[in-house]
């Protein structure tokens, strides 16, 4: 155990860093806990930013990691809206923005995520251009989408991702006009491939959505600072009213690169190199969250991962880490989506044409199934469940035993998924 006289500080203030603050209290230790984050909120989770706050069915108090009043109840020091410009890692100390204050500190997490792409393209800066992020991000489109919905106004989307389709399904639960720009031939393409791409682009067809595939946007247009048009590189013009742009994050590797941290390649994923125990070149500089780039044993390589559960499990396997306990963080990657009345949950990892396969057991034209991206060799890498429920955990043995299975009796539903492992 780390000495009760150490100071643990936290950069970041989502997910990953509130749960590992949280982990240090849950394991014993009695030191100093510092948490710094860049937004004014509290610590909040960003599912509900695309999904449930977003559409209207879950309320802003919802969001948010703990109440308010946890922190100080767990003696943790709460910094909002105090950015950390500068790392020194030879005196272990942080520097603030604004008036500069020093904060010296034994272990280091950096927990500080990633944010929007940004479109370099003219009218980006036009009133009605959205990105999305932060809680102050889904207020305003929430407030957009529902102004659109009683105007019978048109939102143009750019970037058919998870993003894009969560919004678009948001949309047009409030009445919104929507229209998808995406270069691929089918939604989610580098995500799931085009067979699954595919079903996902018929489900907000049924729903009203048009998409125009590919082309690219290349101007907003706008008249008195509003939006008016989207216009994409086949020379056609989109009539709009708001512009959301959902074209990928990027990792906040500032902080890190600036203080000679390792960071992990562009094939790789970007982001902070770490180790299976979310060790980064530093050993009392942790990182956690969609900054980093884990070596992960499971798939024998690093991964970077911009999804929920590897905040939630990755801030309290950096905590115990830098609390000096045995760590090897070899999750299965999972996330998980809500679209219409589709729910869906998808485990494991495929990397560009890293498939031979999908396997679906169960009924699309339903959308009740399950499917299975399956090798050369017959090992499944990645599982997907769509409303079929309590199906995550032998689907993940699936993934981790790495045993070659027969793709007639995995797209078999008389055949229990646990006899396949």
């Amino acid at each position: 155990m780390v000495g009760a006289h150490a100071t643990m500080a936290i950069v970041g203030g989502g997910l990953a860093g509130a749960k590992a603050a949280e982990t240090l209290r849950a394991e014993g230790f009695s030191g100093r806990v510092i948490l710094l984050g860049e937004e004014r909120d509290h610590p909040y989770e960003r599912p509900p930013l695309s999904k449930g706050y977003l559409n209207g069915s879950s309320e802003r108090a919802e969001v948010f990691v703990h109440d308010s009043a946890w922190y100080a109840a767990h003696d943790v020091e709460l910094h909002l809206g105090q950015p950390v410009v500068a790392i020194d890692r030879a005196t272990r100390e942080l520097r603030l923005g604004g008036d500069g204050d020093v904060l010296g500190y034994d272990k280091l997490l950096l927990a500080t995520g990633s944010a929007p792409r940004a479109l370099d393209i003219p009218g980006v800066g036009l009133g009605g251009v959205h990105y999305l992020r932060r809680l102050a991000d889904s207020e305003r489109l929430r407030a957009t989408l529902q102004t659109l919905g009683r105007e019978n106004g048109t939102l143009v989307i750019v970037g058919a991702g998870w993003i894009g389709l969560e919004v678009a399904a948001a949309a047009r639960g409030y009445g919104a006009e929507v229209t998808i720009v995406e270069p691929m031939s089918t939604p989610l393409q580098v995500a799931l491939g085009p067979e699954l791409g595919e079903f996902f682009a018929r489900l907000h067809q049924d729903h009203g959505v048009k998409f125009h595939f590919g082309a690219t946007v290349t101007e907003i247009e706008g008249r008195d600072g509003m939006v008016l048009a989207a216009h994409t590189s086949d020379g056609q013009e989109h009539p709009a009213h708001a512009v959301l742009i959902g074209v990928g994050a990027v990792p906040q590797t500032a902080l890190a690169e600036a203080s000679g941290l390792e960071l992990a390649t562009r094939e790789e994923g970007g982001g902070i190199a770490v180790d299976a125990a979310l060790r980064t070149s530093d050993p009392d500089v942790f990182a956690a969250g969609d900054v980093a780039c884990a070596f992960n044993p499971l798939f024998g390589r690093r991964l970077r991962v911009e999804h929920w559960a590897n905040a939630l499990n990755g801030g309290p396997a950096a905590a115990k880490s830098m609390l000096g306990q045995e760590v090897v963080h070899d999750r299965v990657p999972y996330f998980f989506t809500d679209q219409y009345d589709l729910g869906m949950e998808y485990s494991g990892f495929v990397a560009p044409g890293g498939y031979e396969r999908v396997v679906v057991r169960g009924d699309v034209g339903k959308r009740e199934f399950l499917a299975f991206w399956q090798t050369a060799e017959g090992r499944v890498v990645a599982g997907m469940n769509v409303n079929v429920w309590d199906v995550t955990d032998p689907i993940q043995a699936l993934v981790r035993s790495g045993a070659a299975i027969d793709p007639d009796r995995l797209g078999d539903p008389t055949v229990p998924l646990e006899t396949l492992a």
